[in-house]
């Protein structure tokens, strides 16, 4: 039986369950080599990843399963047992990430299939500020494939601040302190892709009104991009791929245009300053060109912003 979160115990939960994980051979970090690119004042983190090809194996092999040789794999539902940690709430679970390249990095995944590109609800929101409750995270959602999204089925995921031990809390947060104080929707200066930006402020106490206000903030940074919904057989989804980023703090909404720039894969963790590349030469191509040159290549032209929708 999955057990509910009790307060206070998430980051001991997680630790065992990885410990456990790891054992019985479910959980398979990816080893990474780590550099530093400067850019505008940011220091960004650039990760070689070379055991991305296992990951890209395993999830070609998924998708080629299934019960009736067609159809993919869900590996949401339910997920692994010894990957999952526990029950948040009656609508979300908090599962390790299978591949992950961060300690503590939990996927929050919905108990009932529900499509990545569906918005948001309430629920994600309280899911979501049940873990950042327990320590100060980074919460973040690929909108859909072009995003970043590696499945179908709707995951939030979470990661421990700071990004980078004994650093800013992400590697952007020069340019975030730049960003008007208001709670409003608004830019980031030195961003150069279209984005919405606002503070926050989550209390750790009132996790209901904290889920309702980040609900409430992340509607309306939407539509200071554009972005709405339209119907996909019959269902709800989102008008236009894009990625989430929240802390305690504040949050961000960057419309997505690619999933790659010069073959370098881009998720929601590149808008706050974390890189993934496969090999030296990706590497020395970020080098060369500027980690915003990657970022602004998957977004959209700033020239289209308009924050106050």
């Amino acid at each position: 039986m999955i057990q509910d979160l009790r307060p206070g115990a998430l980051g001991d939960a997680v630790d065992r369950a990885a410990e456990q994980a790891l054992r019985a051979g479910s959980l398979l970090p990816i080893r990474t080599e780590q550099r530093t690119v400067e850019q505008a004042g940011v220091h960004f983190v650039v990760r070689s990843v070379s055991s991305l090809a296992r990951k890209e194996a395993d999830k070609r092999l998924s998708a080629a399963a299934g019960e009736d040789g067609t159809r993919p794999v869900n590996p949401f539902l339910p997920p692994e047992p010894e990957l999952t940690v526990c029950a948040l709430g009656g609508t979300h679970l908090a599962v390790l990430n299978k591949f992950n390249v961060l300690d503590r990095h939990l996927l929050l995944v919905t108990r009932r299939f529900e499509h990545q590109e569906s918005l948001l609800t309430e629920a994600d929101f309280h899911a979501l500020c049940l873990c950042l409750a327990e320590y100060d995270a980074l919460g973040f959602y690929n909108g859909g494939v072009v995003a970043g999204a590696s499945q179908p089925h709707k995951h939030l995921q979470v990661v421990p601040l700071p990004l980078i031990p004994g650093g800013d809390e992400v590697p952007v947060t020069p340019l975030l302190a730049a960003a008007p104080a208001d709670p409003s929707p608004g830019l980031v200066p030195g961003f150069p892709f279209q984005h919405a930006f606002a503070r926050l402020a989550i209390s750790p106490i009132r996790i209901g009104e904290a889920a309702r206000a980040t609900w409430g903030l992340y509607r309306s940074l939407l539509r200071a991009v554009g972005i709405g919904e339209r119907p996909v057989d019959g269902e709800s989804r989102q008008s236009s791929p894009y990625n989430l980023l929240l802390t305690r703090r504040w949050m961000l909404v960057v419309p997505r245009s690619a999933e790659f720039w010069e073959g370098i894969s881009v998720n929601a963790l590149g808008f706050a300053g974390s890189l993934f590349v496969r090999d030296m030469d990706q590497l020395e191509t970020v080098r060369r060109r500027g980690p915003f040159a990657v970022l602004s290549g998957v977004g959209m032209p700033l020239a289209a912003v308009d924050p106050e929708g």
